[in-house]
């Protein structure tokens, strides 16, 4: 029994130095950590527990049958992050360059069935290669297999992916059926056809880093969530999401009481935020006023940035932020930001975290290319989302809240429970000039002096329909607040919707504007 124990950790420690120091040592040369050095980043120290270390392939061919190295290249099993329970699978350079065969493909298969079963988060590491060409389309079927585990696995638990190397071809579509996307510049790209494929088809020439790089992913494609310099900066970050989120869609993300008093005074927001709708602020500069020590989690920060999505805590508690960015684009929402808005509201409902909504809106961005493109049904992604949504929802608006936009920024009309106002709210079907220059237009054209009618008619509109008080006189606003008192309203707001209870008709499942 000794010798047998003996020669069981002697494998052991061999399957956990990996393949060879020359591997090892490449890995690093790259400015890559090996997949175990990455699970022990991510995992508190001490808590992994590997799931299948001795699985080797038993495919034929093209060389394979000599080369079986225990693991097949992604290292699978859960351990804790702050204590809770997460799963967890690492490809392995080092092994095949990462590439998936039928072996590798069922270790990721079984280890996805063990978090749906326990209800708990998975994170995966990612650097691979792609499909195993030598093992054909075996291992294309194992991609199949991963990706009706994500879909089936979508909104039940948290689901995170970490681009950490390569991802081409049919493996990059894992990523982007999970609920977020972690990159590092520099190391990690992803693709669907790489940049020789496209050179041959187009001509055109562009870099890995060019065609599906950190960057190009986390600002103009929208694939990404978050982009780091570094993999230890990114894991870290990886771990404080996890805090923010539930194990699983049954339960409520976990409760970090701070020092910061519930009914602390938000004195500054008086001098954040200019009275005059025409002048633009930082609504990140809001936010943190509000949050919880001033900390806060944005969610697509270079992406879309007329909206921001960000993940924060109220008195302890998480909340999902949507709010206006004035800074950009006077905080118009357009295509981009209404997808970015909708993604984000969902994932909220779906995971259990009330949603607040702070509202400085002018209304949906004009132009030819964004109705081409689809402004309707992309905007309508947003308003879907939120009707859709059974989470406590609280709407706040602080400056301009026009039309349509409006209405999509969970107004009333669509289902938030509690719709509060500044008194430089300004609610309205669009902004005093534009609706005097609609509704006076003949009267201001047959003026003796236009300008002054205009001006007159203008100052006559905003005083009628548009200001502080008249949506609160309907009903469709519960109350117009002193902005020092924002936090401590939010707050009351939510603990009074904590036990919110909200049975949709029973249905298979929407059919939402794609």
């Amino acid at each position: 029994m000794d010798e047998r124990i003996g020669a069981l950790a002697e494998l052991r420690e061999q399957v956990r130095r990996g393949p060879s120091e020359k591997a090892t040592e490449a890995q690093h040369a790259k400015g890559k950590l090996t997949a175990r050095e990455r699970i022990e980043l991510l995992l508190d120290e001490g808590s992994f527990h590997e799931v299948e270390p001795l699985r080797r392939h038993r495919a034929q061919g093209f060389g394979l049958e000599a080369k079986k190295p225990h693991t097949d290249g992604v290292i699978v099993g859960w351990g804790t992050v702050h204590g809770r329970t997460v799963f967890t699978y690492a490809h392995d350079f080092r092994i095949f360059g990462g590439a998936l065969g039928e072996a590798h493909a069922q270790k990721i298969h079984k280890i996805m069935d063990m978090a749906i079963s326990a209800g708990a988060p998975l994170v995966s590491l990612n650097d691979g290669a792609g499909a195993r060409i030598q093992e054909g389309v075996t291992a294309l079927a194992g991609y199949g297999g991963i990706f009706q585990r994500n879909t089936r696995a979508s909104g039940v638990i948290p689901q995170i992916s970490v681009m950490l190397g390569p991802c081409a071809g049919g493996a990059a579509y894992s990523p982007a059926l999970t609920d977020f996307v972690f990159m590092v510049r520099e190391t990690s790209q992803m693709f669907i056809t790489g940049p020789d494929v496209v050179q041959a088809v187009t001509g055109e020439k562009i870099t890995q880093n060019g065609l599906g790089g950190a960057d190009v992913h986390s600002s103009v494609s929208g694939v990404s969530h978050f982009v780091h310099d570094d993999e230890q900066s990114c894991i870290e970050e990886v771990r404080y999401l996890l805090s923010l989120l539930p194990q699983n869609n049954r339960e409520l993300p976990p409760v970090e009481r701070s020092g910061d008093p519930a009914d602390r005074r938000t004195d500054r927001l008086a001098e954040l935020v200019p009275a005059d709708p025409q002048r633009s602020y930082d609504m990140r500069a809001v936010l943190a006023e509000i949050a919880d020590d001033g900390e806060y989690l944005e969610v697509h920060e270079h992406w879309a940035r007329s909206v921001i999505c960000a993940l924060t805590r109220l008195d302890g508690r998480v909340v999902g932020v949507v709010a206006n960015q004035p800074q950009v684009n006077a905080g118009v929402l357009d295509i981009h930001s209404s997808e970015k808005a909708a993604r984000f509201v969902q994932m909220c409902d779906a995971f259990n975290i009330p949603l607040v909504t702070l509202v400085d809106v002018p209304g949906f961005l004009p132009g030819t290319d964004q109705e081409h493109d689809g402004i309707i049904r992309h905007g309508a992604k947003l308003l879907y989302a939120y009707c859709d949504a059974t989470v406590p929802r609280i709407q706040l608006i602080l400056r301009k809240a026009y039309g349509g936009a409006y209405i999509v920024m969970d107004s009333r009309s669509i289902g938030t429970d509690l719709s509060f106002a500044w008194p430089t709210n300004e609610i309205a079907v669009m902004g005093a000039e534009g609706a005097a220059n609609v509704v006076f237009r003949r009267e201001i054209a047959a003026s003796a002096d236009p300008e002054a009618t205009r001006a007159a008619r203008i100052a006559e509109y905003r005083q009628e329909l548009m200001h502080p008080y008249y949506a609160a006189e309907r009903g469709l606003v519960d109350d117009v607040i002193d902005p020092r008192d924002t936090r401590s309203v939010l707050i009351a707001g939510l603990a009074m919707l904590g036990a919110k209870d909200v049975r949709l008709p029973r249905r298979k499942h929407g059919n939402p504007p794609l």
